[in-house]
């Protein structure tokens, strides 16, 4: 067994079962519904269907990422047991999630000087966040030491492909991604903007593409362009979605008919209450290994 823990956040989109069938512990950001309090739990707190319901009827959501004292109190019991740690947080680019993991890492690493704690941020999000965490659960199981998965994780986080597209600008403009005049437009002409996360882990709009059925098949051509080896992609593909399974079926139904040499099948997920607070209901998103993002 490993002499380190392999970590990250809730925000990494998996289900409970996922995370512990890999053997991934993970610590839970915290949202507001109607300014009750829950923590994001993979839906334990909520079910998704019901927090998704919730947001299309109009409730408020709010998110809070995990503060230094929480950090601390998550990773002191590990090195207690005299385990390393490596810790992948939300990409920076959406979150400062990980400036407060850095610093209960430098207050821990001086009461714990004999330990080692490695924190990276992955520049990645939702299950695309998972499908790193899952291959660095390979690369430990392989027997790597916990000094060559933070190299590893720094060196390929970049390589993990993110796009996604949604049906519904309603949350987009009210999170001010999408300005109102935009989105006005953009309801009335039936858009389904393509976006992905750039190099710095930021979402970045790519493409504004009329009708859902033509923004799946350009989501799946820009896996063809990306992915490691075209068409002969052998890796995992994951997919997560807020409350539209079925647009998600028709995505993997897609990459599945077009890469026939998938590494099993695809994986379907639900977008958790922190990233879903954010994205609001009829969100599809389509992760897998592809070109270094620039």
């Amino acid at each position: 067994m490993a002499d380190y823990i392999l970590s990250c956040c809730s925000t990494a989109d998996l289900t409970k079962d996922y995370f512990n069938k890999r053997n991934i512990h993970y610590i839970c950001f915290h949202f507001e519904l109607d300014g009750k309090s829950y923590m994001d739990d993979l839906g334990e707190s909520i079910p998704f269907d019901k927090f998704y319901q919730a947001m299309a009827d109009g409730a408020d959501t709010k998110t809070s990422q995990i503060n230094v004292d929480e950090f601390c109190s998550y990773f002191e019991p590990f090195l207690r047991e005299g385990k390393d740690i490596l810790h992948l947080t939300l990409s920076s680019g959406i979150s400062g999630v990980y400036n407060s993991a850095c610093i209960a890492q430098a207050m821990l690493q001086e009461k714990y000087p004999e330990r080692k704690i490695y924190i990276v941020d992955s520049l990645a999000a939702s299950s695309g966040f998972g499908l790193l965490m899952d291959k660095l659960a390979d690369l430990r199981d392989e027997g790597k030491t916990v000094e060559e998965l933070y190299q590893w994780a720094k060196e390929h986080r970049k390589h993990l492909q993110h796009w996604f597209f949604t049906s519904d600008l309603t949350f987009f403009i009210k999170g001010g991604r999408v300005s109102k005049t935009a989105g006005f437009i953009g309801g009335m002409m039936n858009i389904c903007p393509l976006l992905n996360v750039d190099k710095e882990g930021k979402l970045t709009p790519r493409q504004k593409v009329r009708t859902k059925k033509k923004v799946i098949r350009a989501m799946v051509d820009k896996m063809e362009e990306n992915a490691i080896d075209g068409l002969d992609y052998s890796g995992k593909c994951f997919i997560s979605h807020s409350a539209c399974m079925e647009d998600a079926k028709a995505v993997a139904e897609l990459v599945e008919e077009r890469f026939p040499k998938l590494n099993g099948n695809v994986e379907i997920f639900s977008i958790g209450t922190t990233i879903g607070s954010h994205t609001g209901p009829g969100t599809v998103a389509l992760f897998f290994w592809g070109k270094e993002r620039d």
